[in-house]
């Protein structure tokens, strides 16, 4: 299967406009390609994983405990 990965450079935006520009991001790619996301705001520790769950994507790995803050993001079923 050949995939799309995407990655979303969102140091410098506060929330709520890394959620705002991953929901317009994933909206646009394939069931199961993957975005990494890179951001320096500490809401997205609380708000990623929670978007993930609300929405039905997999957060396939989280690494936050030095910024930048990386997400890798598997695009769920819609």
């Amino acid at each position: 299967m050949n995939t799309k990965n995407i990655i979303l450079n969102l140091i410098g935006l506060k929330c709520p406009e890394p959620i705002m520009v991953i929901r317009k991001t994933i909206r646009k790619i394939k069931q199961h390609e993957t975005i990494l996301v890179l951001s320096d705001d500490p809401s997205t520790k609380r708000d990623i994983p929670y978007f993930c769950n609300f929405m039905k994507h997999q957060l396939i790995e989280h690494f936050t405990h030095v910024k930048p803050y990386r997400y890798l993001l598997k695009k769920g079923i819609v």
